[in-house]
């Protein structure tokens, strides 16, 4: 394979992984809509998809790492846990698209508290693309005395979500560096199941009697946003690299929002779709590096 040819099907592997992490909002909403608790799906979701990625890891490699597995399992679970629960519980008040869009300011947030540790110098182009950032988030908030923007709920818990995902995202990569990204990914999804399976049993929403349509979604979210989309992203970054990984990675709010127009009969607002390209940009832009 030559090297174009490795770059193209690098991207085309981002991109449908960025496809499949994209349609967890879509099938979260489809399996609620059918009376699912919200943790009840994401418990099965990880239960299943930790069975998976244990599977395509290998319980040989497992073992091989396994003194590095509790505090992937324990941080990294929690992590992901937070982050899920946090973001997905905001369809409850915003569309998917102002989800998805706001969610995406998570890189610029990186930038921004990289800055504030001095691990990363404050460029001025992070700068601008920071101000482009909320700029963005900004167009889609709109006035929020005039009673026609989102609900400041929805806006709070996905804004929220975005910054805890940037701060969570330091942590695993200081965590899972003695370990490869399979064995890692086993570990923080096991660990996921196990925090989000004890919450809803603690909560009594713990449940396996779903209408079929709910476990059809739970079947999505597993095999299609873990398993598939997490072996996608993997493969293709390992052939494009993390800067280019990051900006065909924009497709990903983009993809979500046309999904949810289509499936979900939700409209995307000139101004959220406005607001989405700033953000994209704001992203490109903190991601880019020169040769």
């Amino acid at each position: 394979m030559t090297q174009r040819d490795g770059a193209r099907s690098g991207a085309l592997l981002i991109a449908l992984s960025a496809c499949g992490f994209g349609s967890i909002p879509i099938f979260v909403s489809f399996a609620t809509a059918s009376g699912a608790p919200l943790l009840a799906i994401l418990a099965w979701r990880f239960i299943i998809g930790a069975l998976l990625l244990i599977t395509i890891a290998g319980p040989q490699r497992m073992r091989q790492y396994a003194r590095f597995g509790p505090p992937i399992v324990l941080f990294g679970g929690v992590g992901q846990a937070i982050v899920n629960g946090v973001s997905l519980s905001a369809l409850r008040w915003i569309p998917v698209a102002t989800l998805s869009f706001l969610f995406y300011t998570y890189p610029a947030w990186v930038a921004a508290f990289a800055a504030a540790r001095g691990t990363e110098p404050l460029t001025m182009r992070r700068a601008v693309a920071l101000l482009i950032a909320l700029a963005g988030v900004a167009v889609m908030i709109g006035n929020p005395l005039s009673g026609h923007g989102p609900n400041p709920i929805g806006l709070g818990l996905a804004l929220f979500s975005a910054i805890a995902y940037a701060l969570y995202i330091p942590l695993l990569d200081r965590l899972q560096k003695p370990v490869t990204p399979a064995v890692a990914a086993a570990y923080v999804a096991s660990g996921t199941a196990v925090v989000m399976t004890t919450v809803a049993i603690t909560t009594s929403v713990f449940t396996a009697t779903f209408h079929r349509a709910a476990w059809i979604s739970i079947a999505g979210l597993a095999v299609v946003s873990t398993t598939m989309a997490f072996i996608a992203f993997l493969r293709g970054l390992a052939r494009l690299g993390p800067v280019r990984t990051a900006i065909v990675s924009t497709v990903e709010p983009f993809f979500t929002a046309m999904l949810a127009a289509w499936l979900l009969a939700q409209p995307i607002p000139n101004r959220t779709f406005l607001g989405g390209v700033l953000i994209a940009t704001a992203v490109i832009m903190v991601q880019w590096r020169s040769a």
